[in-house]
């Protein structure tokens, strides 16, 4: 899934090539419209294309979405689109989604206060980039006993970090990811903060030095130990590990998170802390 640095440049290089571009119809299909895009943002994990007449869009790209800037328009029968905003000289934003599971979504609202009040938006915590909470110890012991690694995907406690970037996060500020949320003293929540802010900031200066339109399908994410278990730890050398979910890996070094305990089944997670 797409998280807060993928989605941040997608935002910026979609606003930069469509702020004051004309929307000449928008398929849906049954929708059609004549307006200007205004820019693209995001907020948490969602873009916002506003549209001129008090209009935003609301998309979330789940994890097989894309929102890309085409110079060819699609045919009504490319099974990927799922939005169609066709542009002047042919162009067209178009929102795809592969796979069969079909989660991407888009609304239509109208006014910022629809979108601040929208369910998606309203219930999401505190941006965890450019400025997380100074103290969130306080904002993630609120969220009870529960493990590092869960609770920072929690979109509803800090918005933004999915499963590559906690993987991230957790290793350079050498937090086990089992580590409950209501444990954190002050030095560590000092090194989880410089970590969050070190690796979403180092993720989108380089997709600024690298990404350019047309977006890629996939970003060519920085990863230094997610989807990296069995290779040695770029920090002390250790063999990283994983731990096998029903749908994703977490990865980690035994050696600098999780005082040399290898976990071999995540059932016997709740044995380190």
């Amino acid at each position: 899934m797409p998280e807060l640095p993928e989605v941040e440049i997608t935002a910026r290089r979609l606003s930069e090539a469509l702020a004051g571009v004309t929307i000449e119809s928008a398929v849906a299909p049954g929708i059609n419209a004549l307006k200007t895009i205004e820019g693209v943002r995001r907020i948490g994990k969602h873009l916002v294309v506003d549209v001129s007449g008090g209009l935003h869009l609301l998309c979330h790209l789940m994890s097989a979405g894309r929102l890309q800037l085409f110079d060819k328009r699609a045919g009504l029968r490319d099974r990927t689109s799922r939005l169609l905003l066709r542009l002047p000289e042919e162009r067209e934003l178009r929102l795809r989604e592969f796979g069969t599971r079909q989660q991407a979504w888009v609304k239509l609202l109208r006014g910022e206060e629809a979108v601040r009040e929208d369910p998606a938006i309203a219930t999401l915590g505190p941006e965890a980039w450019p400025d997380p909470p100074e103290d969130l110890a306080a904002l993630l012991s609120a969220s009870g006993a529960r493990p590092l690694h869960a609770v920072l995907r929690d979109q509803k406690v800090i918005a933004g970090i999915g499963r590559s970037w906690v993987d991230e996060v957790l290793w350079l500020s050498r937090l086990s990811p089992f580590k409950r949320g209501n444990d954190l003293d002050p030095e560590e929540n000092v090194r989880l903060r410089s970590a969050i802010l070190e690796k979403l900031g180092g993720a989108l200066a380089h997709y600024e030095s690298v990404v350019t339109l047309p977006i890629p399908d996939k970003l060519p994410l920085p990863l230094e130990v997610h989807r990296h278990e069995g290779q040695p730890c770029p920090r002390c050398g250790t063999t990283l590990e994983a731990v096998h979910y029903e749908s994703y890996v977490m990865a980690y070094c035994p050696t600098d998170q999780t005082g040399g305990k290898v976990l071999k089944d995540r059932r016997l997670s709740r044995l380190l802390k």
